[in-house]
């Protein structure tokens, strides 16, 4: 959905046209939950985070002025309500496990070592992107799994361009290190390209 079409329906938001925000919110919502998930982890939490992120476009639809990216600018609000959720979180607290995920899997099922391997893979993936600071994690997942461009990026992070392809660029080396010394000690071998 382009810049257009979301002022239309930002219009009709600030006439308390309901349609027009569900529109909106079909619209948006999985990338925003993607995005908010990829950061904290929590499923609940995330979701809370989406519904208070497009409450606000609800109540205030005129604070969008088309500068941007509509999406960009909805992110922007969801990251400032994830930053204040991870200063509020206790230090102790801690993702699901893989462990858990075994626990309920059933064993009889002929496809169990494959699910069991591709939910370690992914798990590894999240360990090493909770060891990301959280302006690399971000950047990671805006450009890998949001698919933004460098300037959007920036825009979300407040920062210059050359500041995300350096935080790129870290990012990427560190989640290639770690990914490489789980493997080792999982006896797995060594990443595909991770000499290079």
């Amino acid at each position: 959905m382009d810049n257009h079409e979301v002022l239309r329906l930002l219009e009709r938001i600030g006439r308390a046209d309901e349609a027009a925000f569900r529109d909106l919110y079909r619209a948006f919502s999985r990338r925003l939950y993607a995005y908010v998930l990829r950061q904290l982890g929590d499923p609940a939490q995330a979701e809370e985070i989406v519904a208070d992120t497009l409450y606000e476009v609800w109540r205030q639809p005129a604070k969008f002025r088309g500068d941007s990216q509509f999406s960009t600018w909805l992110i922007g609000i969801a990251r400032n309500k994830v930053l204040m959720a991870f200063r509020s979180r206790k230090p102790d607290e801690k993702h699901e496990d893989i462990a858990d995920v075994a626990e309920v899997m059933p064993s009889e099922d002929a496809s169990a070592f494959e699910i069991l391997a591709q939910q370690q893979r992914h798990e590894g993936v999240r360990h090493c992107m909770d060891k990301l600071s959280d302006e690399h994690r971000e950047c990671v997942h805006l450009v890998f799994y949001e698919g933004m461009a460098l300037a959007e990026v920036a825009a979300v992070q407040s920062c210059p361009e050359n500041t995300v392809k350096t935080r790129l660029f870290h990012a990427r080396q560190k989640l290639k290190n770690c990914l490489r010394l789980l493997l080792q000690r999982e006896g797995g071998g060594t990443l595909a390209g991770a000499e290079s």
